[in-house]
C-alpha cells in the first residue's frame, strides 16, 4: 500500500478554518504500514466528547461552522479526517479502500485516542462508519445524533438518485470534489470554499477513495459488507441510549433514512427528532449553526 500525503501548503488560508492540525498514526491490521489520521481538537480535553464524523467527499472542513457552538458549551470536539481525506493519508490504489477497512481503521483511532463517553454526530459515510462503530463498541457512546445518512444491507434498493451519483463519480473525467459538495447544498457556496473540499486532492492521483466510496455502499443483498451491515443493526436494536435524527428537508439521496433508524433504534424513541428547512445533503454547510442549537438544546434535557 503506497501512502499519500497531501502538501501542507494546500491547506493555508482556508476560510474560517482556524483549527491547529492534530495527527495519530495507526498501524494497518492487512499491510505492515502506518496510516496517519488528521484531526480537529479543541476545547477542554477533560470535557465529554462530541465526535464528528463526515462523509464523502468531503472533509472535517465540513464541521466548521459547529466547533465553536460546542466549544462554547464546554465541550471538547474531535472532528477526524477519514483516510483518503482531508489531512489524512491517501493512497494511490482503489482497491486498498473497503468498507471493512475504513471501519477498521477508524476502530484503531478511537482506541488509540482513548475517546469514551461519546456523542456522535454523523453524517453519510461518518454515519456508515459510525454506525458500525456505534455496533461494535456501544459501551463508548452516550448520545448519537444522525443526520441525512443510512446503514444499508443491500436488501431494498438505493434509489434512483443514489444510481445516478454512483454512475456519475465512476464515469466524469476528472472527479470535482468541490462541485459536488456544492451541487448537495441548498445554498450557493462561495469559490473559496468549494476550493477549500478541492485542497486535499491536487491531483486525480489523491482521489482514489472519493472514487471508490460510492461503489463501497451496499446496494445488493450479496454485497461484501452485506451481512455486516445486517449484524450491526442487531445490536443497534438494542441501543438504548439517547439517539436524535436530524435530517435536512433537501437530500433526496438519504431521506427515507430517519424513519428506519427511528423505528428501529430503541434510543429513538420519545426523542425531539427533527427535519432542518433548507438542509440539503451537506446539512452543515446550509444549516451548520442550526444544527448545533438543535443538537446543544437536545444535549441539555437527556
Amino acid at each position: 500500500m503506497d501512502i499519500l500525503r497531501t502538501p501542507e501548503d494546500r491547506f493555508t488560508n482556508l476560510p474560517d478554518y482556524p483549527f491547529s492540525p492534530h495527527y495519530l498514526t495507526i498501524n494497518d491490521r492487512q499491510e505492515d504500514v502506518a496510516v496517519r489520521i488528521h484531526c480537529i481538537d479543541e476545547g477542554n480535553s477533560a470535557s465529554q466528547t462530541v465526535l464528528m464524523l463526515h462523509g464523502e467527499p468531503s472533509w472535517s472542513f465540513l464541521y466548521r461552522k459547529m466547533v465553536e457552538p460546542f466549544v462554547q458549551a464546554g465541550y471538547r470536539v474531535i472532528a477526524p479526517d477519514l483516510p483518503g481525506f482531508g489531512k489524512s493519508d491517501k493512497t494511490g490504489k482503489r482497491t486498498d479502500y473497503t468498507y471493512a477497512r475504513h471501519v477498521a481503521w477508524l476502530q484503531d483511532w478511537l482506541r488509540a485516542m482513548d475517546l469514551n463517553d461519546i456523542v456522535l454526530i454523523c453524517q453519510d459515510w461518518g454515519g456508515l462508519i459510525g454506525m458500525r462503530l456505534i455496533a461494535d463498541e456501544p459501551d463508548r457512546f452516550a448520545r448519537v445524533v444522525t443526520t441525512n445518512t443510512m446503514l444499508p444491507t443491500g436488501d431494498h434498493g438505493p434509489g434512483e438518485a443514489f444510481l445516478q451519483w454512483q454512475k456519475f463519480s465512476q464515469e466524469v473525467p476528472v472527479f470535482p470534489a468541490g462541485q459536488i459538495v456544492s451541487k448537495g447544498t441548498v445554498n450557493q457556496l462561495s469559490d473559496a470554499v468549494i476550493a477549500a473540499y478541492d485542497a486535499p486532492f491536487p491531483d486525480e492521483s489523491y482521489k482514489e477513495a472519493a472514487r471508490q466510496f460510492p461503489l463501497l455502499v451496499p446496494i445488493t443483498p450479496n454485497d461484501p459488507e452485506s451481512q455486516a451491515n445486517r449484524d450491526a443493526w442487531k445490536a443497534l436494536m438494542r441501543f438504548t441510549k439517547p439517539w436524535l435524527c436530524a435530517f435536512g428537508d433537501s437530500d433526496p439521496i438519504t431521506a427515507g433514512g430517519a424513519p428506519v433508524i427511528r423505528k428501529l433504534v430503541p434510543g429513538c424513541q420519545g426523542q425531539p427528532h427533527t427535519t432542518l428547512r433548507g438542509g440539503g445533503h451537506f446539512i452543515q454547510e446550509d444549516c451548520g449553526l442550526e444544527l448545533s442549537r438543535v443538537v446543544l438544546e437536545w444535549l441539555k434535557v437527556t
